[in-house]
């Protein structure tokens, strides 16, 4: 089955569990993800990854950077849009991908695959996939047809993780996004229907050492409130969740946020999502669509960074985290 329903929150959001509940030392913890989009990237699907990083991800990761520069300031239709996000989640078959197959892979018909390929300027699409193969490795990844269904979506979401790590490559993003986080009293988090547990879990390990974080889970006409409420008592920012499929009102409110003046981080399945215009840092993370519901490690792992940088940027995190550790102590909180 694909991932286009409403997906129920992902895979773990990190809620409850005494990993993370108590102190722990500060010094040396890795931080950082690449930054993409931003407020204007002229395409709304697919997946942006990181290049040159110094992390083996293995040769997909560099074909879908060169896959998403190649994308990169033409301005596609929706269904382009959607064949884009295909062949950059597939990076490395791409180039070895018939168009019929192209086409099946991203919910299209083959006559728009062909299209596609003469919208980006090439002559048709077997012009497209010289290129590919031209600028991508020659080997074609190793077969994985003997997995079973659970399997293949365990390897995607191992692939969406290394994707993920060779961005970690480039800190600065992350470190930015940690320090508006950290400057913003109170932080709201948005993130609604599929998203959800991704917010949940961000503000319940941010809340050990942010002293006001708004957790913002429901839609409906209160949404544009609560923003109101967070830039009356002082919010200068606000981190987003957004996850296939993407709720008309996400995009709503983050527009609603910004004229109102806060600055937008948003975790995102992708680069060319449909929050990415209204959106000034995105940081995607992709989610697995192998099953019938979407699994989203990424993401998730992509919100425990950010605490991380968050946590480095809040000069009494540590004293924090170990005032809840003697206070959980005291009272017996957990039994471990």
């Amino acid at each position: 089955m694909s991932g286009d329903g409403d997906n129920g929150g992902g895979i773990g959001s990190g809620i409850g569990g005494a990993a993370g509940d108590g102190p722990r030392d500060r010094a040396g913890m890795t931080q950082g993800a690449r930054a993409t989009g931003g407020p204007d990237t002229g395409a709304d699907a697919g997946a942006r990854d990181g290049a040159g990083s110094g992390v083996d991800a293995g040769a997909d990761t560099g074909t879908a950077a060169r896959l998403q520069k190649l994308f990169e300031g033409h301005r596609l239709t929706p269904t382009q849009r959607r064949i884009a996000h295909c062949m950059v989640r597939r990076a490395a078959d791409a180039p070895f991908l018939s168009s019929v197959e192209l086409a099946e892979l991203a919910g299209v018909s083959q006559p728009s695959v062909t299209r596609f390929a003469v919208a980006l300027g090439f002559d048709g699409y077997p012009a497209l996939r010289r290129h590919l193969r031209e600028v991508a490795p020659t080997e074609k990844p190793g077969d994985t047809g003997s997995y079973n269904e659970y399997q293949q979506a365990v390897q995607a979401e191992i692939d969406n993780l290394r994707h993920l790590a060779a961005a970690l490559a480039d800190p600065s993003p992350v470190i930015e996004a940690g320090r508006l986080f950290a400057a913003s009293r109170p932080l709201p988090v948005l993130g609604l229907r599929a998203a959800t547990a991704q917010a949940a879990g961000f503000s319940y390990f941010a809340r050990k050492v942010h002293p006001d974080v708004r957790l913002l889970d429901e839609g409906g006409t209160m949404l544009t409130d609560r923003i109101d409420a967070a830039v009356r008592a002082g919010a200068s920012a606000l981190l987003c969740f957004a996850l296939p499929r993407h709720p008309r009102e996400v995009v709503d409110a983050l527009e609603y946020a910004r004229t109102a003046g806060l600055t937008v981080v948003t975790v995102a399945d992708s680069a060319f999502a449909p929050v990415a215009h209204h959106t000034d840092l995105l940081l995607p993370a992709a989610v697995g669509t192998g099953l019938a519901f979407d699994t989203a490690c990424a993401p998730m792992l992509l919100g425990r960074v950010l605490l991380e940088a968050m946590c480095d940027a809040l000069p009494d995190a540590q004293a924090r985290l170990e005032e809840f550790d003697a206070r959980a102590a005291a009272r017996g909180l957990f039994v471990e």
